[in-house]
């Protein structure tokens, strides 16, 4: 199962290397200043704090570092060697649940597939999107286990990958017997392994959280009237059948978790399925959706990973142990658990068809939004370093891309410090008590004084063809034709 997962995870990587998002270039321009110039940020000279997934860049500038030994750096080769990682530890984890829980092995090539097939993840390439579920399957397995030490390690990782994975955590742990009678031990490791990078990141960067969760907030209102609770009908708007195939296998896992839930603690079964841990990766799953709903952020497709992923793995989990359950007792039937997994398979099938509609490779990603294609974004960001020739530039909103082949002093709030703690501090004057007290708590220990540095240069992006002799045309799927103006500041 790992080899397939790593197989399966290679083929997916090469159908999006050539298409990945703005946000994807964003990580990627911060592993390849880690592995380059040694500092944390998008471009060099320049610390800011703007990494959603400070594990995601920590392993990809690992592996842009051991890229070096054969030439210079290649972050999207190490994001290759990542997906196939991450696609081999979802094989594995799945692996050991079948054992556990006596699953048909069709519940494993499901539950893998259902991650690496699923459009919205697959447009999302080069973010976290792959290491969530890989870790938060991973923490499910190890808590069903019962093994209370990796368990730590492993939820540290989880919070690493994002803090907000913290929420699948403690439920996990409250769902695992062997978990709960030793918290304590298990929250030390935790610890262990996640507070050297928090405590570094609150004491240098002068915050606990990125600040990407204080910038994406006051980002909410580029979507509206649409929210975080109401996105994905904001998605099936404009891709209704990818909405559908990537969300209902998740329906159908909160649809399980509530049956579960209802013969769990209202059918005395003497020998009730020990799903408990499977079921709480669902439960915190709803909960995530929840507490992003709560906090006011916008719908970006890869705010969705999480949930679905995990909704998704225990609908494969339960239906498959529903299998195993109708073969061993003769009061059940296994006409319904087949059908429910078969219709997880047609589901799977349409989330394939989806990708291969997209074109092989992928062009452009299926849920998509950029101004540019990778492709355009690439010329122009190597056109942009030439023609700066050391001066500083403004973003013209997105960066990623043009930084990662700029190489050059391009400013915005996720590359300057000092946009940053503007918006910070906007953002915590217009928060609610609660949320203010958290930021404030959170950004103890930033440094307000640090000012928004002054580009040389500003670029502005413009919908139609180039009109002046120094723009520079682009295409996007999303957007159709468009052209960046470049223009000295006064």
């Amino acid at each position: 199962m790992p080899a397939y997962g790593a197989v399966l995870a290679a083929a997916a990587f090469l159908v999006t290397r050539g298409s990945l998002t703005d946000d994807a270039y964003i990580t990627l321009a911060y592993a390849k200043n880690l592995a380059v110039h040694g500092e944390w940020g998008i471009i060099p000279g320049s610390p800011a704090n703007s990494a959603t997934s400070p594990l995601n860049v920590l392993l990809l500038g690992a592996l842009t570092l051991v890229t070096r030994v054969v030439g210079g750096p290649h972050p999207v080769v190490a994001l290759g060697v990542l997906t196939v990682g991450c696609g081999a530890a979802l094989g594995w984890a799945w692996q050991r649940l079948g054992r556990r829980l006596a699953l048909p092995p069709a519940a494993g090539v499901l539950g893998v597939a259902l991650v690496l097939l699923n459009p919205f993840v697959l447009s999302a390439v080069g973010l976290e999107v792959l290491l969530i579920p890989a870790v938060l399957l991973v923490l499910t397995v190890v808590a069903l286990e019962g093994r209370v030490r990796w368990f730590g390690v492993v939820a540290g990782l989880a919070v690493l990958t994002r803090l907000d994975l913290v929420v699948f955590v403690v439920v996990i742990a409250l769902s695992a017997p062997a978990i709960r009678r030793r918290l304590l031990p298990a929250a030390g490791f935790a610890v262990l392994t996640a507070a050297p990078w928090f405590l570094v990141s609150w004491i240098v960067f002068g915050s606990f959280v990125p600040d990407t969760l204080a910038i994406k907030q006051t980002q909410a209102g580029l979507f509206a009237p649409w929210s975080y609770s109401t996105g994905p009908m904001m998605y099936y708007l404009g891709w209704p059948v990818t909405v559908f195939v990537s969300f209902v296998p998740a329906l159908l896992g909160v649809v399980a978790l509530a049956g579960w839930a209802a013969a769990r603690f209202a059918v005395r079964w003497p020998l009730f399925p020990a799903l408990g841990p499977v079921a709480a990766l669902a439960g915190g799953g709803v909960l995530y959706y929840l507490a992003y709903s709560f906090i006011g952020v916008g719908p970006f497709h890869w705010y969705y990973v999480a949930p679905v992923t995990a909704a998704s793995a225990f609908a494969v989990a339960a239906f498959g142990t529903w299998y195993a359950q109708a073969r061993e007792r003769a009061e059940l039937r296994t006409g319904p658990p087949v059908l429910a997994l078969g219709l997880t398979g047609v589901l799977l099938l349409g989330a394939a068809a989806v990708d291969g509609a997209q074109g092989l490779p992928w062009p452009s990603p299926v849920v998509f939004g950029n101004w540019a294609s990778a492709e355009d974004y690439a010329r122009v960001g190597t056109e942009l370093g030439a023609r700066l020739n050391g001066a500083s530039v403004a973003s013209p909103g997105e960066i990623g891309t043009l930084a990662y082949f700029c190489e050059c002093a391009i400013l915005d709030e996720f590359s300057d410090r000092g946009e940053a703690v503007k918006l910070v501090e906007k953002r915590i004057a217009t928060a609610n008590p609660l949320m203010s007290l958290a930021l404030r708590v959170n950004y103890h220990w930033l440094d307000t004084s640090v000012a928004p540095r002054k580009p040389d240069f500003r670029m502005q992006y413009a919908s139609g063809p180039a009109t002046g002799p120094g723009d520079w045309q682009v295409r996007s799927a999303a957007k159709g034709v468009g052209h960046f103006v470049f223009t000295r500041e006064p």
